[in-house]
């Protein structure tokens, strides 16, 4: 057995209490020199604290992450397999959007949802229609839409420049953070006045028409730390070309010629994001706003092309924190209040179908225009003990309370889909296309971690939820970490985790395609894990992992009569993979970081792999300061094939590679820096799956070709 001398994991915002657990002091050492950006100093609590209370300064540039169990821990010693993003990360990738930093995490894959192209965060395999699987939060609260289970289906991504740090766990959460952290969970935490700290403005223009324009201010007033981002972003999108749709195949059954296709699919869209950060002694807090107009229906919802749909939508959030670590000597609190409020409009009549289809029986297009709000409040209280030898004690508590009201809807069609005499406002009628419904739940959760030797820490936690729409769900994990010598980490994990149907799962009724199922009961998984981790100098580290998992009760929609499908819970599926990452800094002015991934997830019934996601990925990127405060930067991503759906005779999709490239200026000129990046450098054609078994768009989802962008940035 080693002995070391034992340094805490360091603990800072959002987790509210400090660490006890411990980590062999040379390879701390070792992981400051290897490490990426500086961490410790934001803890709000004024040191490492804890039962081996240590100065801050000597973890220097560790990377932690608490989305793994609400401490502060260092990405190896964390109790899940986790990745951090940086601010420096995201500058290095060039990446204008959120989807674009994803897409660079093992093990993840950005998909495209045939709703406006509502980006799917595939993780190790696990996708479907809407991807409510994954879990995604802003500084720890979800933004999960009640109506869907997903991020709702005008979420088009998300700006970058408020983005402090994205941190990610691939694997079952639902032991720390409930509902829907089921294949992984994301967590964005955005700037605080101390991240900021001065004024920024800044504007980029670049290809597909897009301007984008951003003003950042933080500051300290009197002991009020106070930050603000505004972002603007217009765009037309890409204009890549879909051959055949839904309507081509009624044109031939018709006689008509009503596609728009060939034609362009339509993903313009204007984004407005806003934030305001606020702490003062104990508390915090946050306020945002996201904004989306113009918005293109992408290859139509229906997908049948559609030049004229525009859908708007509007998310308002706020939150308030307190946080009183030293209550006593040995307990720590925190409690916090959050509201979100959300909206899906109907900017332009959204043809479902084209003018001129079904023969002619609508002139006017088969119009559907549906509109919903929701919003919801939680309150979530947690305790810290840490009077025991060797362990921390985290207890928690909470409710959730959410509604989807005034869900509206117009159109020129009978439930039947024969033709009204016009277009008819259907809402608070039988026929409209979602009811109006709630749902509240509230939680338990006890987690310890256990350091029971110098080297060993077993990490294990419970969480209860009772849901009042289908009942009740307990979820428990396992994690065994091991600092099997200075410089190598062993882990064996294990989790479970559920995710919860859907207000359309469960309540649609007047769909006459697809219909709801209260009786539904929750998906849920089991994953276990076994990770390595090693730093071979203070310039070389690398991790692998494998994985596997079992999943029940997925919920797939199945006959339920001629021409109609309702959900399910009759889907089961096994996975497994691997995934393997290095960062090898052979210069001080050169970085290379390289990952790959494979996953295979089958079907049990039919022992096929589901589908619709690649089984192998693969990332590099290279950071390179040429010259003083010249910095080219170049990342190439390869993604493998993607097969097919259970009945889905057509190929699998291609496998394609991009290369991006991004050349920066810091200080250009004063305090003026300049960036210029290529994405999709040498035009690659990238689709990604359209969904099967039939599938109305045979020739899949094209993405976007090349694309230019130059961008400034003034710093006061």
């Amino acid at each position: 057995m080693i002995k070391k001398p034992i340094t805490p994991f360091v603990d800072r915002a959002p987790s509210p209490f400090v660490s006890i657990s411990p980590l062999p002091g040379l390879l701390a050492f070792s992981i400051a020199l290897a490490s990426g950006s500086v961490m410790a100093s934001d803890d709000p609590f004024g040191g490492g604290g804890g039962l081996w209370d240590i100065p801050l300064e000597e973890l220097g540039k560790v990377r932690v992450t608490s989305l793994a169990t609400g401490t502060e821990t260092p990405l190896d010693k964390a109790a899940a397999i986790a990745t951090l993003i940086t601010e420096e990360d995201i500058i290095a990738m060039g990446a204008t959007d959120l989807d674009e930093i994803l897409e660079t995490v093992p093990g993840i894959h950005v998909g495209r949802s045939d709703q406006a192209f509502a980006p799917k965060y595939n993780i190790r395999g696990i996708t479907s229609s809407y991807n409510p699987q994954t879990l995604m939060l802003i500084n720890g609260i979800p933004i999960t839409d009640l109506v869907f289970g997903n991020r709702g289906n005008t979420w088009t991504g998300m700006p970058v420049k408020s983005i402090s740090r994205i941190e990610v766990i691939r694997g079952p959460g639902s032991a720390m953070h409930g509902a829907d952290a089921f294949a992984g969970v994301i967590n964005i935490i955005t700037k605080t006045g101390k991240d900021i700290d001065g004024t920024q403005v800044g504007a980029r223009a670049g290809s597909f028409d897009t301007q984008a324009g951003w003003i950042l201010h933080g500051g300290n007033y009197n002991g009020v730390d106070i930050g603000f981002t505004l972002e603007y972003e217009t765009t037309d999108g890409w204009k890549e070309t879909i051959h055949q749709d839904a309507q081509t195949t009624l044109d031939a059954a018709f006689m008509t010629n009503a596609s728009f296709a060939p034609g362009a699919v339509n993903t313009m869209n204007d984004m407005i994001d806003s934030r305001i950060d606020i702490a003062y002694e104990n508390s915090r807090f946050r306020a945002g706003y996201q904004g989306r107009r113009n918005l293109g229906t992408a290859p139509g919802i229906a997908q049948a092309l559609d030049p004229n749909g525009r859908f708007g939508s509007n998310r308002i959030s706020a939150d308030y924190t307190y946080t009183l670590n030293d209550l006593t000597p040995n307990w720590g609190i925190e409690g916090r209040a959050s509201y979100y409020r959300g909206t899906q409009d109907v900017e332009e009549n959204v043809w479902v179908f084209p003018p001129g289809a079904f023969g002619g029986a609508y002139p006017d297009g088969f119009i559907g225009n549906p509109g919903y709000k929701l919003e919801n409040a939680r309150f979530d209280f947690n305790s810290i003990y840490k009077g025991f030898n060797d362990h921390l004690v985290r207890l928690g508590a909470g409710g959730f309370w959410g509604d989807v009201f005034e869900v509206t809807e117009s159109k020129n069609f009978n439930p039947d889909f024969s033709p009204k005499p016009g277009i008819e406002d259907v809402t608070d009628t039988a026929e409209v296309w979602l009811p109006e419904e709630g749902r509240t739940s509230y939680h338990v959760f006890a987690q310890d971690e256990w350091q029971f030797s110098d080297n060993w820490q077993l990490t294990s936690g419970v969480r209860y939820d009772h849901y009042s729409d289908f009942g009740d769900t307990i979820n428990p994990r396992l994690a065994l970490v091991w600092a099997t010598t200075d410089s190598i980490t062993t882990k064996l994990l294990y989790g479970r985790a559920f995710r919860a149907p859907s207000i359309a799962e469960l309540y649609v009724t007047s769909n006459p395609v697809s219909l709801g199922n209260p009786n539904l009961n929750p998906e849920t998984i089991d994953t276990y894990e076994f990770a390595f981790s090693q730093h071979i100098s203070s310039k070389f580290t690398y991790s692998a992992n494998i994985f596997y998992y079992q999943i029940e009760d997925f919920i797939t929609y199945s006959d339920a009569g001629p021409g109609t499908k309702q959900a399910q819970n009759i889907g089961e599926r096994t996975g497994y993979g691997t995934e393997l990452e290095a960062d090898y800094k052979p210069l001080n002015s050169l970085r290379l970081l390289a990952n790959y991934a494979y996953q295979q997830s089958e079907d049990d019934k039919t022992k096929t792999d589901v589908g619709e996601a690649p089984n192998h990925q693969i990332y590099s990127r290279s950071e390179w300061e040429f010259i003083t405060s010249w910095h080219f930067d170049a990342q190439f991503n390869w993604v493998g094939e993607q097969k097919r759906v259970i009945g889905d005779t057509r190929a699998p999709v291609d496998a394609y590679t991009t290369v991006d490239l991004t050349l920066r200026k810091k200080e250009a000129w004063d305090n003026l820096s300049l960036a210029l990046s290529v994405r999709n450098a040498f035009n690659e054609s990238i689709y990604e799956a359209s969904p099967g078994p039939t599938a109305a768009i045979p020739g899949d989802f094209p993405m976007a070709g090349r694309s230019v962008y130059g961008e400034v940035e003034y710093t006061f």
